[in-house]
């Protein structure tokens, strides 16, 4: 297991690319090691290569991890290989430097995926208000028949921000031509486009013209497979930029296009199909998972765009006082909608996710500070419902993929995602979720169409 690294960068948190130096993997083993009495650095560097291999093993011999799968994948090594002590203390160190990071925000603008810890900690601090900071508060909601009104708080708390935005908006006229509601998959854009269309209407801007970008994307016979034949669909260049682009242009010019239309059920696109046109006094609105790219919108001005940034900011801590990850929250909310939307089973939008969370990483996280107003979709109560109608997967997950060196990330989402919600009650009745709640757009019953 000796030799040159096979890994040549990993991405950070913030986004941004940086070249992997597994002498710092062999450090932070080593460190962890000794906090228990170990005193072997070689043991330590065999470790982290063995960590090295497992990524090359789940991603190929040229993947870009996340610092996120490279821990990941330590823990998972020295739990596999027996050092149970060790594994403790690293969970610990990472947990550590985490809390660290959060605690110095207010000395200087830090952030979680290129979030303002100062947004993170309102989060924090409404839930705590609300008593669902939680797990143990959820419970202790839904035991006392107060589950009706968390509902009620949170899709108050939610609109309330999308009014915010709104305002924002009215107040950069005419100047603003197109505003762009971004943000990573499962996060809400389309109900929250939805929603500030209407609170645009209410104060009187009803020129309004919705564009799909989902329809410009490339025929799926078009993409590259992986090993497992799986299409990577989560990359900006999966679309059509320079159609977009041109059409950006021309509708901004006041001319009449055709777009595109796309069957996400079988893969194709058929050109020229929906006429869209834009007078020079109307708002084109677009919600796409890759709004801030900037080379999906690079032929429009900066002036002349509004950009929208949404993410589930859950701040829930399980009974390890550990906080459920934003991704986690919103990957099962696509296992759910991807089963009725795109014709896939729960277990394939699992094995699919570190596709997503690459891409967000690489072309989304790194263009947040450049957004105009961030809004946060998580609804704390959500998280019962979420349970009742996933959690029988998650141990199917974990025993089908334990073993399988090249799905190991599925198998650490499923026992990670199975370890948090196992202790929730779960709600079976979501009657008291209004029908024009955002939540709708993924479990159904929805009165927006989408």
């Amino acid at each position: 297991m000796s030799g040159e690294s096979r890994i040549k960068q990993v991405i950070k948190r913030n986004g941004t690319l940086v070249d992997y130096d597994p002498d710092r993997i062999t450090t932070a083993i080593f460190k962890a090691a000794a906090s228990v009495g170990g005193d072997d650095r070689e043991t330590s560097a065999y470790l982290a290569r063995c960590a090295e291999h497992s990524l090359v093993d789940m991603y190929g011999p040229d993947c870009t991890p996340s610092v996120e799968e490279v821990q990941d994948a330590v823990e998972d090594v020295l739990i596999k290989k027996g050092h149970t002590h060790t594994s403790r203390a690293f969970i610990i160190y990472r947990r550590e430097r985490a809390q660290a990071r959060a605690s110095r925000m207010n000395t200087r603008m830090d952030a979680a995926d290129n979030i303002p810890y100062k947004k993170i900690y309102e989060v924090l601090r409404w839930n705590m208000d609300h008593g669902c900071e939680s797990i143990h508060g959820l419970n202790q909601i839904m035991a006392e028949g107060t589950y009706p009104d968390l509902v009620h708080a949170c899709n108050e708390r939610y609109l309330a921000e999308v009014s915010s935005g709104a305002d924002t908006i009215i107040k950069r006229l005419p100047e603003v031509r197109m505003a762009i509601i971004a943000g990573p998959s499962s996060s809400g854009k389309t109900t929250t486009l939805i929603k500030m269309s209407e609170k645009l209407r209410e104060a009187g801007i009803n020129k309004l013209v919705g564009i799909n970008i989902d329809h410009y994307f490339y025929d799926l016979d078009m993409h590259p497979k992986d090993e497992f034949g799986d299409y990577d669909y989560e990359t900006p260049n999966a679309l059509d930029l320079n159609l977009i682009n041109e059409h950006l242009t021309q509708l901004l010019d006041g001319k009449t296009i055709k777009t595109p239309h796309y069957d996400f059920k079988t893969g194709t696109r058929q050109l020229n199909v929906h006429e869209l046109s834009l007078a020079k006094d109307e708002i084109l609105l677009i919600d796409s998972l890759h709004g801030l790219y900037e080379g999906m919108t690079s032929s429009i001005p900066t002036a002349n765009k509004f950009r929208l940034y949404i993410e589930t900011l859950g701040q829930v801590r399980g009974e390890a006082g550990i906080f459920m990850r934003w991704a986690d929250n919103r990957l099962m909310r696509r296992m759910i909608r991807d089963s009725w939307h795109r014709n896939l089973q729960p277990l394939e939008t699992l094995t699919h996710w570190h596709y997503v969370r690459r891409s967000e990483l690489q072309y989304i996280i790194p263009f947040i500070g450049s957004v105009d107003y961030l809004v946060n979709s998580a609804l704390p109560y959500e998280l019962p419902v979420l349970k009742n109608r996933l959690f029988r997967y998650f141990p199917e997950g974990m025993v089908r993929y334990q073993d399988d060196p090249k799905r190991q990330d599925a198998y650490i989402r499923a026992k990670r995602i199975y370890e948090f919600l196992n202790p929730m009650t779960e709600l079976t009745d979501d009657s008291c979720i209004p029908d024009n709640a955002l939540v709708r757009e993924f479990i159904g019953g929805s009165s927006y169409k989408y």
